[in-house]
């Protein structure tokens, strides 16, 4: 589920560190259950094949379907969400054609959506997101990127529920596709380069098995492992987001947005959506933060 944005949308409170606030996704929180089907082991696919495999689950166009290739295993890895039908995956397995063995199905609890409530927040005009990391330009210029969906038509933010406070307005946004924005400060409000309490210092891509920490205002901090890269997730009604980062961490709504990075200080990403809670457990998928630094000329401090 993308941790979507509800009514009003919810984000991340602005608490003395940089939030990874969710923008509105639905906290990414899954719960795996055991592989429901998977192809024999000692098959070998090639690259070719296992991206047309990749494909075909693109152009089923199944809600509630997230999917990347796993290296290890040498096949694409589907997770379907409680909402995919049985029938649905059979018209997976059918565009696949000769490359359906390629797929491992798996399922999990909970739908993936996006939606956003919570604690600390920043304020749209009719939803709450939360703020991911503070940033600034060549020329000292100060923003923060929090999720695409989010930012996606929202003008003006505020940093109270009244909407009273202003602390800057959207200065890009880019979702479906990808999922990151980016807001630029006008007012005056504590920018400190830090993610609850960690200096952020470095932008990287992790790697599969690397341990991150996740921040976001409904749940704070959590921590898991890197499980995929690469990754789709279909949200439904056309809002299909690719390149993300899955992970093991939990979150709920109102964790969207929020903040992905390392112990070390590395900034790694930003929450983009999921499904479960944190208290059973949960898969999260995050947009890589490298690709939103990259597309808007800025830099962590």
């Amino acid at each position: 589920m993308r941790i979507k944005r509800t009514t009003p949308r919810s984000g991340i409170t602005r608490r003395t560190r940089l939030i990874a606030v969710s923008s509105g996704l639905v906290a990414a929180a899954a719960i795996a259950i055991p592989n429901a089907t998977a192809a024999d082991s000692s098959t070998t696919f090639s690259a070719a094949e296992l991206k047309s495999a990749s494909n075909s689950v693109l152009k089923a166009d199944i809600p509630g379907t997230a999917w990347a290739v796993d290296s290890k295993t040498n096949r694409v890895t589907l997770t379907a969400d409680s909402t995919v039908s049985q029938a649905e995956i059979a018209k997976i397995k059918e565009q696949a054609g000769a490359n359906a063995d390629a797929l491992t199905i798996k399922r999990t609890a909970g739908k993936f959506s996006k939606f956003i409530q919570g604690g600390d927040a920043i304020y749209a005009s009719s939803w709450r997101c939360s703020l991911g990391f503070n940033v600034q330009d060549s020329s000292g210029n100060q923003y923060f990127l929090t999720a695409g969906h989010c930012t996606d038509g929202a003008g003006t933010w505020y940093s109270n529920s009244g909407r009273t406070t202003v602390i800057g307005s959207t200065a890009g946004s880019s979702f479906p596709g990808n999922d990151y924005g980016i807001v630029r400060y006008s007012g005056s409000v504590s920018r400190p380069g830090t993610a609850n309490g960690v200096d952020i210092t470095r932008a990287a891509t992790p790697s599969v098995g690397t341990t991150v920490i996740r921040d976001g205002s409904t749940t704070g901090t959590h921590s898991g492992r890197v499980t995929a890269l690469n990754a789709t997730v279909n949200y439904g009604g056309g809002d299909v987001v690719g390149g993300l980062i899955q992970t093991t961490v939990c979150a709920e709504p109102g964790d969207s947005g929020g903040s992905l990075y390392g112990s070390n200080g590395t900034a790694y990403g930003l929450t983009s959506g999921g499904s479960g809670n944190c208290t059973s457990g949960g898969t999260t998928f995050f947009q890589p933060v490298t690709e939103a630094l990259s597309a808007y000329g800025v830099s962590v401090y």
